[in-house]
């Protein structure tokens, strides 16, 4: 499946309890070229907590002697926060929601890059694959609403692209992208798509074959499902 990267590649799945991560680990440990996959959450051992950077920090830490990693995937996210959905409309702002979303979809991706990207495989191709969403480019924006969720989207997007050109300079080889999975079945969707949107399965399928073509350019690069570079 992921051709590009050496044989024997070992892959590591963050936030591999949702329904697109599980799907990725599942194809990744069905895929012979793949030595080792590794699928970290909040509910695995060693446990991650996006929300809290020394468990990051713990959790590189206890993964660093079964690396290096040469695939990276980062499935982590969420639309809804303690009950709330997406803002709709300004009035409906609030300052804690906001924070909220930044912290768990951009800041927590963020720290996730400062302690897991030392243990990228050094000298050879290796990937870092985050799920972004089409709503956080900001010149894509047409409809407006979904304030927090666009806004933390964005800022993550930055934050890829910052990482991408820093990390670059010592691993050439280094592909970086901020992925658009489509409209997905899963529990974070449910509420806002209609019968159309795409099993879990197929839409991991196409993010790794998206994956595996792209190649180092030296800065992030925002894709879609179906190879499709958004405007960011």
């Amino acid at each position: 499946m992921m051709t590009s990267l050496p044989e024997g590649y070992r892959a590591l799945v963050v936030g591999a309890t949702g329904a697109i991560g599980g799907a990725l680990l599942q194809q990744l440990r069905a895929d012979p070229r793949c030595a080792a996959v590794v699928g970290v959450s909040r509910q695995s051992s060693p446990g991650l907590d996006l929300l809290s950077e020394p468990s990051i920090q713990a959790c590189a830490q206890a993964l660093a002697e079964q690396g290096p990693f040469h695939l990276v995937l980062d499935a982590t996210g969420a639309l809804t926060l303690n009950g709330r959905g997406p803002e709709k409309r300004l009035d409906e702002l609030d300052a804690t929601h906001l924070l909220n979303a930044m912290h768990l979809n951009a800041v927590g991706p963020g720290l996730l890059l400062k302690h897991f990207a030392p243990l990228l495989a050094p000298g050879q191709r290796v990937i870092w694959g985050k799920l972004s969403a089409r709503v956080g480019s900001i010149e894509d924006n047409r409809k407006g609403g979904w304030y927090g969720y666009r806004a933390a989207k964005a800022a993550l997007n930055m934050l890829l692209q910052t990482a991408a050109i820093e990390l670059s300079r010592r691993r050439p080889l280094l592909v970086v992208a901020a992925l658009q999975p489509g409209t997905v079945q899963s529990a974070l969707s449910q509420p806002f798509v209609g019968d159309d949107a795409l099993p879990a399965a197929v839409a991991a399928a196409r993010l790794l074959s998206v994956l595996n073509a792209l190649q180092p350019t030296g800065r992030a690069q925002f894709v879609d499902h179906q190879a499709q570079h958004l405007p960011w």
